[in-house]
């Protein structure tokens, strides 16, 4: 499939440029070295801007709850961690999609890809016990956002986990568990959350979303390899896997399958676990039998069966 130029707004727009045409076989792209990659290098593709033209948060700064100027609809990833909570607006991730963050002594990349709507966290710490920083490298692998350590300048597939070219190809990444919610939700559960800051050190328009509309047309902006009709392009999935299995949560299917407190008990992987879902704040979550957030992510149909052509999927009734 090609290339389909969807609304003037997105990303490869924000630059001024349109996307740029494909060299045949590069073994380079947007200057990372490409031979010998895990992924097939024909399906990467350059979105557009060239590397770090979409800026990563390398200095985060944040607010408390009340200076956060967010209304409750307004869609956050969050996490709480070493005995702190953080929200990280969409709308300031939409522009950078990636926030490189210390919590405690812990160094932690928050990651967000507009295209395949998945907000991802992992352990900063790659290959080695000092920690990397990480930048968007303007590529792309099955619509989703390839990062690079600025350490070895490794590509690293956000959807993959793992480095899929450079030095460090193979490398996996630690995943930190992360919550894709309302901000009314998580400030209730949050009250004294930190939020970051649209004092970024860049200037965009944050009350403007780039992307506005794309979820809403079933068709993609970049190829992927693997299609599947079950359900459609964009529906909100959560997806998670356990034991070398992975299992997908269609929020239509929840929303028949769930208890009437949101809960659904699943085992993935031979794992049990427990999925609860919020209509009212269109977000699920996975839990462990002792109640511990597990790491999954919540994503577009279409992403996640890109990446994992044999998931499972729960049936609706």
């Amino acid at each position: 499939m090609k290339r389909r130029q969807l609304f003037v707004s997105a990303a490869p727009w924000l630059f001024g440029v349109a996307a740029l045409p494909r060299r045949a076989f590069a073994q380079t792209l947007n200057g990372f070295d490409l031979k010998g990659a895990l992924i097939p290098v024909k399906a990467i593709e350059q979105g557009g801007p060239p590397r770090d033209g979409i800026p990563s948060i390398d200095n985060p700064r944040f607010v408390g709850a009340a200076r956060s100027g967010l209304k409750d609809g307004d869609r956050v990833l969050a996490l709480a961690r070493n005995g702190v909570a953080r929200a990280y607006p969409v709308r300031i991730l939409n522009w950078h999609e990636v926030v490189n963050d210390q919590i405690g002594n812990e160094a932690v990349a928050v990651t967000y890809c507009p295209l395949c709507g998945t907000g991802m966290a992992f352990d900063a710490r790659v290959a080695s016990s000092t920690a990397s920083s990480f930048g968007v490298s303007g590529l792309l692998y099955n619509s989703d956002v390839l990062l690079f350590d600025r350490g070895t300048e490794s590509l690293w597939s956000q959807l993959l986990e793992q480095a899929v070219a450079g030095p460090l190809k193979g490398a996996r990444l630690t995943p930190v568990p992360l919550t894709h919610t309302s901000w009314a939700d998580w400030r209730a559960r949050h009250p004294r959350t930190e939020v970051l800051s649209t004092d970024t050190g860049h200037v965009r328009d944050y009350d403007r979303d780039p992307y506005a509309g794309y979820e809403n047309v079933a068709r993609l902006m970049f190829d992927v390899q693997h299609r599947d009709d079950r359900l459609p392009v964009k529906e909100w999935v959560l997806g998670l896997r356990i034991g070398g299995q992975a299992k997908a949560y269609p929020f239509s299917a929840l929303a028949q399958r769930a208890d009437a407190k949101g809960r659904l008990q699943d085992r993935v992987g031979g794992v049990p676990v427990e999925i609860r879902y919020d209509r009212a704040h269109r977000s699920a979550e996975a839990f462990d039998a002792a109640g511990k957030l597990l790491p999954s992510v919540m994503a577009f149909w279409f992403a996640w069966f890109a990446f994992h052509p044999k998931t499972e999927v729960l049936p609706g009734r």
